[in-house]
C-alpha cells in the first residue's frame, strides 16, 4: 500500500476526530499534572456569577442582569425560578453570589447577594428565601452594606459559610478607596453574621460604639473569590488590585488587609504609586500576589479523587486572561502556581468542586457557558 495514502488517511481520521470532540462541546487538555477534557454543559447563560449544587445534583446559577437558573441532567431549564426582589443591574453590580445553607436538605435556605437600591445610591445586600420547586419563598433581607454609593464598581459579593455556620459576605469599596479604612463603613471589608443576619457576639468589633460590628476584616478592595480550607476550615480570599496587585489572603479576625494605604498595584493608565508603598506595620501582606493583574475571580480548593495529583490545591478563575490557575499550597504558603486554559473559552468567572469530584467553571459572556472538567482516564 502506498505509505503517502496511509499517511493521509491517518491525518483525516485525526481531523474527524478533533471536529467530531469540537462538535460534541469537548476539548482536550494537557497540564503539568493530568490531561483532562472540557465538557462544554450549556452557552445558554447570561453573564454568570455564582454556582451551588444541590442535594439531587441540579446547579443554580447566579445571571447578573438578575435571573436565578437551574441546570438538571445538563440541560438548562427554560424557566428563571421566581420569588426574588427586584435586582439591579448596575455596572459590574446585578444578581452575583449565591450559597445554601450547610442544612439546606433540612430547612431549604438558600442565600443571594445582589445589588439593592437604596438611599445614597446601590449597595450589596444579601436575602435568604426558602427554595421549594421552582419558586423562592419567606423571602427577607439579612443584610445591607451601609452606606450606599453611586456608581457600578467593586461589588464584592462572595458567601461562604464557615465550619461554625456562621456566614461570611465578601464586599468591595465601590471605588471609593478611603472607606476601606473605615470602621464605621462596610465597604471595602469581609462581613460575618450569623444565618440569620444577626452578629455573632465573638465578631472582633462587636460591642465597640462607632464601628460596624458586623466587619470582620476591613482594608480589601474587591474580594471576589472566597473559600474554606480543605483542611483548617479557615477562610481564604482573594481581591483585585488595581494595575497589577491582585492578592491571596488568609482572612483574620480584625485584621487590616491595607487597602489603599499599601498594595501591590498602581493607578489605571497613568501607572503613578498609590498610597504609603507596599508595607506598613499593622497591615498584612498577602500570601501570593499577581503582577500584572490576572483580575481573579471564583476560587475553591480542590478535595477530590477525580484528579488525584491536584489534592489540595488552590483553583483560581482569571477573567483578564481566561486562565484557571492552580495554585500548590503548602500550609499557609503558596510554593507553585500552573496556569490552564488559556482564554481559549472565554472570561472564567466563578469555579466550584462538583459533589462528583470533577472541578466546573462559569465564564462571564453574554453566551456564558458552563464548562465541567473530566480527567481524560475517565472516558
Amino acid at each position: 500500500m502506498n505509505p503517502i495514502k496511509i499517511n493521509l488517511s491517518l491525518l483525516f481520521s485525526i481531523v474527524m476526530l478533533v471536529g467530531t470532540a469540537n462538535a460534541a462541546g469537548v476539548e482536550f487538555i494537557q497540564s503539568e499534572l493530568h490531561r483532562f477534557r472540557v465538557n462544554v454543559v450549556t452557552r445558554e447563560l447570561d453573564h454568570p456569577w455564582g454556582m451551588a449544587f444541590l442535594p439531587d445534583n441540579g446547579i443554580l446559577v447566579t445571571e447578573r442582569p438578575g435571573r436565578l437558573r437551574i441546570i438538571r441532567n445538563e440541560k438548562l431549564l427554560p424557566t428563571p425560578i421566581a420569588g426574588l426582589p427586584k435586582i439591579m443591574e448596575k455596572g459590574q453590580g446585578g444578581l452575583l453570589g449565591i450559597a445554601l445553607h450547610p442544612k439546606f436538605k433540612e430547612n431549604r435556605w438558600l442565600y443571594l447577594s445582589f445589588t439593592g437600591k437604596g438611599k445614597g445610591g446601590y449597595g450589596t445586600e444579601v436575602i435568604r428565601g426558602k427554595l421549594e420547586g421552582m419558586q423562592l419563598n419567606k423571602v427577607e433581607t439579612i443584610f445591607r452594606a451601609l452606606p450606599k454609593s453611586r456608581g457600578g464598581r467593586h461589588f464584592g459579593s462572595r458567601l461562604v459559610f464557615g465550619r461554625d455556620g456562621t456566614l461570611y459576605i465578601s464586599l468591595g469599596d465601590r471605588g471609593e478607596r478611603s472607606s476601606a479604612q473605615k470602621l464605621d463603613d462596610h465597604r471595602g471589608s469581609l462581613i460575618r453574621v450569623h444565618d440569620d443576619g444577626s452578629v455573632p457576639t465573638d465578631n472582633p468589633f462587636e460591642g465597640n460604639v462607632g464601628i460596624k460590628p458586623e466587619i470582620f476584616t476591613y482594608g480589601n478592595r474587591n474580594i471576589q473569590g472566597m473559600t474554606l480550607h480543605s483542611s483548617t476550615g479557615g477562610i481564604w480570599t482573594h481581591e483585585h488590585g488595581p494595575q497589577g496587585g491582585d492578592e491571596v489572603n488568609i482572612m483574620k479576625p480584625g485584621a487590616n488587609y491595607g487597602w489603599p494605604v499599601i498594595t501591590y498595584g498602581v493607578n489605571y493608565v497613568i501607572g503613578t504609586k498609590i498610597g504609603e508603598g507596599t508595607h506598613k506595620e499593622g497591615m498584612l501582606q498577602p500570601i501570593h500576589k499577581w503582577v500584572p493583574s490576572i483580575a481573579p475571580s471564583g476560587m475553591a480548593f480542590y478535595t477530590g479523587s477525580q484528579f488525584p495529583n491536584w489534592k489540595s490545591d488552590l483553583f483560581v478563575g482569571s477573567l483578564k486572561f481566561g486562565l484557571l490557575v492552580r495554585l500548590r499550597v503548602d500550609g499557609s504558603r503558596v510554593v507553585g502556581e500552573e496556569r490552564m486554559l488559556d482564554g481559549r473559552f472565554g472570561r472564567i468567572r466563578d469555579v466550584i468542586q462538583g459533589p462528583d469530584d470533577l472541578l466546573y467553571l462559569l465564564t462571564d459572556e453574554s453566551d456564558g457557558a458552563l464548562l465541567k472538567l473530566m480527567p481524560l482516564e475517565s472516558g
